[in-house]
């Protein structure tokens, strides 16, 4: 260890372009992975709050929220309990004079469940009134405020936003939360439709209708447009990257190794075995990337101060740790690439030579 400290300080700008290196490399990872899991969460938020194991959709619905009715004489042969909700959806565009307009995500849900006690605010009330609204955090940000009057879609009358909440977003598009009667309105079927589905705190919701059918909340989230094909790019992408990070560290180190061949030599004509030159090329790896996380984890947590609140980053401190140490796993296998050439360092050919 005290043999690659005292090299690396003698080789600064050597050594300090290798850290640069890992830094870049390690930002980048760290952005990415933070960033995928906050486009996850996008995806999520919302679902992730109901605290929901099962889902109840019209069984042609190809498990889409979006695609499922409940009828009314559907709903007379579900057994609703205490922890069962129903949920209608519908796709909107709100808009309100002064303010951009925005794609959303209406919610109907019944003020006598549990979805509706649940709801947690950071600011207002709940819909208590016919054309009352929740809004996600997003309308928020994006200059609404409590109280404002907002048209859906082309609809004649408008809705008044009563409170905020965070974390409410499902397929990326911010939620707003009111009243399932007018999700009925929005739909245009009147009470003909019950609700899109009905989400449970339960393994199974009881229920006798041959049209309807149960799914963990799990196999609804896999299906979510786009989600499952999301995670799977960004996972390759930075799988590809720790790669390339063990290619390159391989590369480096290798290349550092042949430079030293003759230092090598001196060192080994003096008596010191090649273990402890291998180990100083494994201390000096680890050294390196090290330096290189730390650096990095502080970029990192600097792009995550300054990064707009429009771009979702999400952090998972147990996963980026899992990742720091398979970049320092990796490093001290790149380590292991120039070992056969310090074995076969010969000091008597290289000094004679």
């Amino acid at each position: 260890m005290f043999l690659a400290i005292k090299e690396i300080k003698h080789e600064k700008l050597r050594y300090g372009l290798i850290i640069g290196m890992i830094v870049l490399i390690s930002y980048l990872i760290f952005v990415l992975t933070s960033l995928a899991l906050g486009l996850a969460n996008s995806n999520t938020d919302a679902i992730k709050s109901w605290n929901a194991q099962s889902i109840v959709l019209n069984k042609d619905s190809n498990i889409s929220l979006g695609q499922s009715i409940i009828t009314e004489d559907q709903a007379k042969n579900i057994k609703l309990s205490s922890k069962d909700a129903y949920i209608g959806q519908s796709s909107v565009v709100a808009k309100s004079k002064g303010v951009d307009q925005i794609s959303a995500t209406y919610l109907g849900i019944d003020k006598d469940q549990y979805l509706y006690k649940d709801l947690k605010l950071t600011s207002g009330h709940k819909a208590t009134k016919a054309h009352e609204v929740v809004a996600d955090e997003k309308f928020e940000q994006s200059g609404y405020k409590l109280g404002d009057k907002i048209k859906l879609n082309s609809l004649k009358d408008k809705y008044t936003i009563v409170g905020f909440t965070k974390n409410a977003k499902i397929n990326v598009a911010p939620i707003l939360y009111g009243r399932i009667s007018d999700w009925q309105e929005i739909k245009g079927m009147g009470t003909t439709l019950a609700a899109s589905a009905v989400v449970s705190q339960n393994q199974k919701t009881d229920f006798s209708d041959a049209n309807l059918k149960n799914y963990p909340i799990q196999k609804f989230i896999d299906k979510l447009p786009g989600y499952s094909a999301q995670n799977s790019t960004f996972t390759f992408m930075i799988a590809f990257l720790m790669i390339i990070s063990l290619i390159v560290i391989a590369v480096f180190l290798y290349i550092l190794t042949i430079q030293k061949i003759p230092n090598y030599a001196v060192l080994r004509a003096q008596g010191i075995p090649a273990k402890v030159l291998i180990k100083t090329t494994i201390a000096q790896s680890v050294i390196l990337v090290i330096s290189g996380l730390v650096i990095g984890t502080i970029l990192t947590i600097l792009t995550a101060i300054g990064i707009p609140t429009s771009v979702p980053m999400s952090f998972n401190i147990p996963l980026l740790s899992l990742v720091a140490i398979g970049l320092v796993l990796t490093s001290i296998l790149g380590s292991l690439v120039p070992i056969r050439t310090i074995l076969k360092v010969d000091p008597v050919e290289v000094i004679g030579g």
